[in-house]
């Protein structure tokens, strides 16, 4: 009974040690000037291009940050779905989310949920690579409330949407879309803003442009939610999916009712019909 009491003390005693450790780490990191500029390299990319060192391999970083109003309005949105849902309503920690990823990975015996918020994996790419020990987990918890007292929310948003990791090289969602899609962040259409999002949990692994059925899925399913909250309509959850749009039904007046018609859908002579509406 002794002896546990003391294993129990000890291992209270190296939690407390970790934690002030983290603690001390987490207050060294300088967030000045993170209110007004979008940092040029990160942690992330410093060690993925040491990484490419070490295999022999040049690879040219591409990134391109852009203000928040030129990155999709359904891009954010399908990332927000995809990755941190409550991410407005935390404080940069979602214990929902922890606790659930805690049962999960201790079912499964190995990491297979990370839990992360936008916040804290901000505060990873920014400051600690990609490392996964319970050192620099404890860590990334407390740069994340650092993060939330010093940033509003859009600025963490907007910080996260540039600095994300995309592809081999590739970083913020301006180069993202002109390398997968030639086309610049603004322009993404709804299926290239749910494929993007759909990556982000391995973009290294998976293609944004040439999907895997389990990126197809996840597409799918941003997709869905995005139309129950009403961002995508019909016809933008279909396109988000890569569906052909629905044929519209044939334009036509039955004879008895082409009088009572005409007013509203003709045109008078010299002008120009209406359009049809889109299907």
């Amino acid at each position: 009974m002794r002896r546990l009491a003391w294993a129990a003390a000890l291992l209270g005693a190296a939690l407390a040690a970790m934690v002030a450790g983290a603690w001390i780490a987490a207050s060294r990191h300088d967030l000045s000037g993170l209110e007004t500029r979008v940092p040029r390299r990160t942690a992330l990319m410093a060690e993925r291009a040491a990484q490419a060192a070490r295999e022999g391999r040049r690879v040219r970083v591409d990134h391109r940050p852009v203000p928040y109003a030129r990155i999709s309005p359904i891009l954010r949105r399908a990332v927000l779905v995809a990755e941190d849902d409550a991410f407005f309503a935390h404080g940069g920690l979602d214990w929902n989310e922890i606790q659930a990823s805690v049962r999960r990975n201790v079912e499964a015996r190995r990491v297979v949920r990370g839990g992360s918020t936008i916040t804290q994996q901000l505060a990873k790419n920014l400051w600690l690579g990609s490392a996964r020990t319970p050192w620099r987990k404890a860590e990334e918890m407390f740069l994340a409330l650092r993060l939330e007292r010093a940033l509003s929310k859009r600025r963490i948003f907007e910080l996260y949407l540039n600095c994300i990791e995309w592809g081999d090289g590739i970083y913020g969602a301006e180069a993202a879309a002109r390398r997968h899609f030639g086309v610049a962040a603004a322009d993404l259409s709804p299926r290239q803003a749910v494929l993007l999002a759909a990556v982000i949990v391995n973009p290294r692994r998976y293609s944004p442009t040439t999907p895997s059925p389990r990126v197809e899925r996840r597409a799918r399913l941003i997709a869905a939610r995005l139309h129950r909250r009403g961002v995508l309509d019909e016809a933008g959850l279909r396109a988000a999916r890569g569906e052909a749009p629905r044929p519209a039904p044939p334009a036509y007046a039955a004879p008895d009712t082409a009088a009572a018609v005409a007013p509203r859908d003709s045109a008078a002579p010299g002008e120009t019909p209406p359009a049809a509406p889109p299907p």
